[in-house]
């Protein structure tokens, strides 16, 4: 067991009570104190260096922080401190919303698990984008996740998406186009063929745009939304969002079960790799994967990129696990380009 495990966790799960939301709140808060010292205070003991390249952009090692740790960018110089080689913001929307009623956000500790149903709260894509000018670079790439406005009708949301596109796309190395939440009502159906092909063609431009899909999706229907991101111009794919099963609980935490919201964590570890195994035969490897979801350990991580994936993120794993883990599976990530660079 780490430090962070027996030391930081148990103090951190008993802020506000344990409540989670207020324990991630604490956190970022923490985080975003640190400011400019973040930029050199711990990356020297935990940045791996292995360059990785995918979509034309290139990454200092293969591990990214995943959307929804830091909404609004307000943490951003500890992330690469923390040694995460690139670093997602958002999902962030056009207009500012304050999401689902609380509480929203539940551990399932015995699962290593997480069930959310935040709702894109967000304090809007023009906030976000002033918070980036002023920062300057992040000295690792900035993907920025967009996602529809609850307010917006779904017949207007290529118009939402471009909004922020817009406004964000000049301080991104990538664009995800997240439309595999569960917890926007309708957003899923932007998967559909006819909806991400219209959406894909607005989104036009020099900065890749990857599309972020949902591990509950038939293997017919990620054929078909991979035909359209190879026919559109997507750079590629980001597998997996939060998943609406509740396969894989610990007794102990199946109470919880009747929670509405995504699932993360260690139950969708094998389900997010088979999703980017797929993904990846299904392409040929023509679209790079990033893989995210319950990546738990280096050895997940490693299955990850066995399945297919060019990097991955963390995001409930950090929470159990804490920065070793971004050391260990950055250096699990370089470990397996070795060996497969030899074979």
């Amino acid at each position: 067991m780490s430090l962070f495990e027996s030391t930081l966790r148990p103090v951190l799960f008993r802020v506000g009570g344990g409540d989670a939301e207020k324990a991630h709140e604490f956190t970022l808060g923490r985080l975003s104190r640190l400011g400019e010292r973040a930029r050199g205070l711990a990356r020297g003991r935990y940045a791996v260096d292995a360059p990785v390249e995918a979509f034309g952009v290139r990454f200092p090692n293969a591990v990214g922080l995943a959307a929804g740790m830091d909404k609004n960018g307000v943490a951003l110089p500890a992330w690469p401190a923390l040694g995460f080689g690139f670093v997602e913001v958002g999902t962030v929307t056009a207009h500012a919303q304050p999401g689902n009623d609380k509480p929203r956000l539940f551990r399932l500790r015995d699962s290593e698990a997480i069930i959310n149903r935040m709702g894109f709260n967000n304090a809007g894509a023009a906030a976000l984008a002033a918070r980036l000018d002023a920062l300057g670079p992040l000295g690792v790439p900035l993907g920025v996740s967009l996602g529809k406005s609850k307010v917006t009708p779904l017949e207007e949301a290529v118009e939402d998406y471009l909004t922020s596109y817009r406004l964000l796309h000049p301080y991104a190395d990538y664009i995800a186009v997240n439309v595999s939440s569960p917890n926007t009502p309708g957003l899923r159906t932007l998967q559909d063929k006819s909806a991400i092909a219209t959406l894909l063609a607005a989104l036009t431009g020099t900065t890749p745009v990857l599309v972020k899909i949902a591990p509950d999706l038939t293997e017919p229907a990620i054929a078909e939304l991979l035909e359209v991101c190879l026919s559109h111009g997507a750079a590629g794919v980001i597998a997996t969002n939060t998943t609406l099963a509740r396969d894989g609980l610990a007794p102990a935490d199946q109470p919880r079960a009747a929670e509405a919201g995504g699932l993360s964590g260690r139950p969708l570890t094998e389900k997010a790799r088979k999703v980017v195994h797929f993904v990846h035969t299904e392409t040929g490897g023509r679209l790079p994967i990033i893989g995210v979801g319950g990546i738990m350990t280096p050895d997940d991580a490693t299955r990850m990129l066995d399945a297919g994936a060019a990097l991955v993120q963390l995001y409930s794993g950090f929470i159990y696990h804490g920065p070793g883990l971004v050391r260990g599976v950055a250096k699990a990530a370089a470990a397996y380009r070795e060996r497969a660079e030899i074979r």
